[in-house]
């Protein structure tokens, strides 16, 4: 079965951290552009952060620059999101997905991508 499935997701006080794993299972990712997305309540799924698979470039969404490190280990056949300096409005469930045809195109009409899978919430208190 192919398969994404997140991890990693909790309750942290403003300025904590967290890392967020998304494994894959039935299909080797590297072959793949992983993003991770997020969505809070009552607002539209945005593209956060993605690696391309064929040079590891990496993209990130101006809110989380600085503060947020997407990377893969191609063994584990796992993308990771350490999240630092994590603020109330980063408070969302959290996705993969495949990103298709590359991370160019992350939270763009021109993005196509994978099945969702269940997610992982994450909650910042202030």
């Amino acid at each position: 079965q192919v398969q994404l499935v997140e991890s990693g997701g909790g309750l942290v006080q403003a300025g904590g951290s967290l890392r967020l794993s998304c494994a894959a299972s039935g299909f080797t990712l590297d072959y793949f552009a992983i993003g991770w997305f997020r969505q809070a309540p009552g607002k539209k799924r945005e593209g956060v952060s993605c690696i391309s698979s064929s040079d590891g470039s990496t993209y990130y969404v101006d809110s989380v620059k600085g503060r947020f490190t997407i990377s893969r280990d191609n063994a584990k056949n796992t993308v990771f999101l350490q999240m630092n300096s994590l603020k109330p409005e980063d408070t969302a469930i959290y996705y993969c997905a495949t990103v298709i045809p590359d991370c160019t195109v992350l939270g763009t009409a021109d993005m196509e991508h994978g099945d969702w899978g269940q997610g992982t919430q994450v909650t910042v208190s202030s």
